[in-house]
């Protein structure tokens, strides 16, 4: 699969010990960063913790020391993203917040923050075989994209979305129109001359967001 990712930030060189406690945080950021970097690009199997390590300047025995096994790793990746996401999820619906473009605003910026992830989790959830496919059905499903139908009836039942409407379907084409443009970035960008800078970015939620409100009509 040859995709384009953003590169991980340059980091200032570390000695390969356990840091200082202040340094702590930002090294086990640095680590995510790059797992999800590497887990997106490669895929979880091909990727060693070895590999990670010595990206972010350190030993494995420190990658394992802050999170455990590999799949621990993995699990964290994710973890770090989506379990503000459900919450975020969960403060909307407590507002009263359902309107779709809420929902592509919130999802694009997702993707913005973190542009591997949509990659990565179509590698390791969405498609058969992915390693956390089960354990995202199970604990994490139900607070995001299985949120959003809940969201959505609501919003039908207050009379702000057209009782015609599919809920679940309704999920999946804003999850769609919100994240996909991240996992074709190696397509798209050379082919239909997308452009990924944020000012292209903020243009392709813009088409997004008018393409929910007026659909296609001139």
């Amino acid at each position: 699969m040859n995709t384009r990712f953003e590169q991980s930030p340059a980091r200032t060189r570390r000695g390969r010990g356990r840091p200082a406690s202040e340094d702590a945080s930002g090294l086990r950021e640095d680590i995510l960063d790059e797992a999800e970097a590497r887990f997106a690009r490669k895929g979880y199997a091909a990727t060693s913790v070895r590999e990670i390590a010595d990206a972010v300047d350190v030993n494995p025995a420190m990658v394992h020391y802050y999170f455990g096994s590999k799949h621990d790793l993995l699990r964290q990746v994710m973890e770090r993203v989506l379990e503000p996401l459900g919450e975020a999820l969960a403060g909307m619906r407590a507002r009263g917040e359902t309107a779709p473009e809420d929902i592509v605003r919130l999802l694009s910026g997702v993707g913005r923050r973190h542009p591997n992830l949509p990659l990565l989790m179509m590698r390791e959830v969405m498609l058969p075989g992915g390693i956390m496919q089960v354990q995202f059905l199970e604990t994490l499903a139900p607070r995001l994209g299985g949120a959003l139908p809940g969201i959505f009836r609501e919003a039908q039942a207050a009379g702000h979305l057209p009782r015609d409407l599919d809920p679940g379907a309704l999920a999946l084409h804003l999850m769609a129109l919100s994240l996909f443009p991240f996992i074709v970035r190696g397509v798209a960008e050379p082919a239909l001359g997308i452009d990924y800078s944020e000012q292209g970015l903020d243009e392709l939620q813009s088409n997004a967001l008018r393409i929910l409100q007026r659909g296609l009509s001139p």
